[in-house]
């Protein structure tokens, strides 16, 4: 399946490369004030998607942290703490290691995403957001070049083509 989005600066150009898509029989969503919502839709907030991702990671990363730091702990004998024992310091170790498991959910897991953004979806929604709106054709290659070149005659902002790989 191939997508094709173009951006479109108000509601009648909207309007108009609707209309246009449809002579030809080409089904399309148009997306902003008034129509389909970006989440009716199914656009992807990035960084829900990044705390979802951050929160699974979590789940098995800081388990596993524990268990790998208070493993290295034991089978080195380190004695880093002499203050907190022999088991002390293994479970020590552990938190340590389940405080990296942490960073790594973090890092790995979409708190980079979550703090920059990241993919196209995020433009699109703050594009939506301002105002703008979207025009949205899903088919088979030849079906969002057509869409391209009927969408060009309305001197998109930015018109951009997917595949669903």
């Amino acid at each position: 399946m191939n997508y094709l989005v173009a951006v479109l600066p108000d509601r009648i150009q909207a309007e108009a490369a609707y209309l246009a898509l449809e002579k030809d029989s080409i089904n399309s969503t148009i997306l902003g004030k008034g129509y389909k919502t970006a989440d009716e839709f199914g656009l992807i907030d990035p960084k829900e998607q990044a705390k979802k991702q951050a929160k699974l990671m979590t789940f098995w990363l800081v388990p596993f942290g524990f268990f790998a730091g208070f493993t290295f702990s034991f089978i080195t004998g380190l004695n880093t703490f002499a203050w907190a024992g022999e088991i002390g310091n293994h479970i020590i170790g552990g938190l340590l290691g389940a405080g990296s498991g942490a960073m790594g959910a973090v890092f790995v897991g979409g708190g980079v995403g979550l703090i920059t953004g990241s993919g196209d979806a995020l433009p699109y929604r703050n594009r939506l957001d301002a105002g703008k709106y979207l025009i949205v054709v899903q088919g088979s290659e030849t079906l969002t070049r057509q869409a391209t070149r009927i969408l060009r005659q309305f001197e998109p902002e930015n018109i951009q083509g997917y595949a669903d790989t």
